[in-house]
């Protein structure tokens, strides 16, 4: 449980320090807490943990070293994060035909719609079946784990279509450059709970452990996500912008 505590606590900071940082850079601090708020609703969403938790208990069962495992998981890791920038940079393009206002009514409704589906302790993760063969008859290699990242990438969309979608609209606002800046910087963020629990760890056993301990916590977590986003939402709707 301590290292549990340890690993959420080390997510929560570097996310923060390193969101802080880079907007501080692009003078963008009074964004700070709208934007750790909506990155943080994303990147705790339940849905990845479910599928990083059969990644790990796929390479648990072939019992492989830790340098293999840094490998494989850094491979997964990196095709996420640039699939789901190229669809970030997809969604920009849609979201900037959209009024501002659309962001907040969104995020309340995404937030509402986590919450309930929380509770309710139903997946939100599609094609869940399908998705476990592909990563249990997928190769412990470079290649097969980028692969399987791209695939998951899709997969995970709908379940955190939510955050991501208000997110694009509110930053699309901005100029072209600064938005693919703030997208690059957010997928960091969304990622960055991979990384920890790939480095933090000192095995895929402890890995397994911390990522499921967060699935069994999915409920939770999942309320605390719909609160996030429902509060960006009201955010938005008082008259707030980038």
């Amino acid at each position: 449980m301590r290292s549990e505590v340890k690993a959420l606590a080390i997510i929560l900071l570097t996310s923060f320090g390193i969101s802080s940082l880079a907007l501080w850079a692009l003078g963008l601090t009074h964004f700070i807490p709208q934007f750790f708020t909506l990155a943080m609703s994303d990147s705790i969403n339940p849905c990845t943990f479910v599928i990083y938790t059969m990644l790990l208990i796929a390479l648990s069962v072939r019992e492989i070293s830790r340098r293999r495992l840094y490998i494989v998981g850094a491979s997964f890791i990196a095709a996420v994060y640039i699939s789901y920038y190229l669809l970030g940079v997809g969604l920009l393009y849609f979201a900037g035909r959209l009024p501002l206002w659309a962001a907040g009514v969104a995020a309340i409704i995404f937030g509402l719609y986590t919450i309930v589906t929380g509770l309710m302790e139903r997946s939100r993760v599609f094609g869940k079946s399908g998705l476990r063969k592909k990563i249990f008859s997928s190769d412990a290699t470079l290649l097969g784990a980028f692969t399987l990242g791209v695939i998951v990438s899709t997969t995970l969309l709908p379940c955190s279509a939510g955050s991501y979608l208000v997110y694009a609209i509110i930053i699309s606002k901005s100029g072209k450059t600064l938005a693919f800046l703030l997208l690059a910087l957010y997928n960091l963020v969304f990622v960055l709970p991979l990384v920890v629990i790939l480095l933090a760890m000192g095995s895929v056993t402890e890995s397994k452990r911390f990522s499921q301990a967060m699935v069994r916590h999915s409920r939770e977590l999942s309320v605390i996500a719909g609160i996030l986003l429902i509060a960006i939402g009201i955010w938005v709707l008082t008259g707030a912008s980038l």
